[in-house]
């Protein structure tokens, strides 16, 4: 059974974003989080990541790296794993199959028994993320299903994300995600910045997700969310 199929909240730690001032990564580390999750959409470099890696893989809290695109990919022994992003809805192809082969052909290092995709579902089309695989973010709770079936039926999909990116999403898109998958993990991120949007989101998908919140409010606000998503 994957690690994840355990969890219910994980942080995002964005490499190019600061913490709260007076907070650590260790705080981080303490907040009851499953895993701590390494990545961003822009300004990603491996100088960045290795600093927020080596920060972050001192304590006993699971570390994975997601990475945007080859250059940010940094191996280290501090890493429990790589979940790469694979978009199902976007627009442009190199995000669904095309950086993945750059990285392959340019990456010999690559550690497969630590390395799984996410099957990525984009719906806020004014999100970084959203602009930059050119998602398709007109679906209707049925597309997104369909997805989110298509992902585990037909490319054996072991993470579904649901990705809102900075909104928070529509509760009934989330369920129906939920609904049409059986063994698959779903993952919720966007907008989730307090206990109610946590519980909401954690009623619906398996884990949630909280990236800003941890830069912009801090370790309390990321705490309570932890509470929130297992209905504490």
């Amino acid at each position: 059974m994957e690690s994840w199929a355990d969890w219910d909240h994980v942080v995002k730690v964005d490499p190019d974003k600061r913490l709260v001032a007076g907070e650590s990564y260790e705080d981080v580390a303490a907040t009851g989080t499953d895993a701590i999750m390494v990545g961003g959409t822009t300004g990603m470099t491996e100088a960045k990541m290795e600093r927020v890696i080596k920060a972050c893989g001192t304590y006993d809290v699971p570390v994975y790296i997601e990475p945007s695109h080859s250059g940010a990919v940094v191996h280290s022994g501090a890493l429990d794993g790589y979940l790469i992003p694979v978009v199902f809805n976007a627009g442009d192809v190199a995000w669904t199959t095309g950086v993945h082969k750059e990285w392959v052909r340019m990456d010999e290092e690559i550690d497969w028994t630590r390395t799984a995709t996410e099957a990525y579902i984009v719906l806020n089309p004014e999100s970084s993320v959203a602009e930059y695989t050119g998602a398709n973010c007109a679906l209707s709770p049925e597309d997104v299903a369909a997805y989110a079936t298509v992902a585990e039926r037909m490319f054996g999909q072991s993470i579904v994300y649901v990705e809102y990116s900075g909104t928070l999403g529509d509760p009934e898109t989330v369920a129906a995600a939920g609904d049409a998958l059986d063994e698959a993990v779903l993952f919720y991120g966007g907008g989730v910045g307090d206990y109610e949007a946590a519980r909401t989101m954690g009623r619906h998908a398996d884990v949630v997700v909280v990236g800003d919140l941890v830069h912009d409010e801090g370790v309390a606000a990321v705490e309570e969310t932890v509470r929130g998503a297992r209905g504490e």
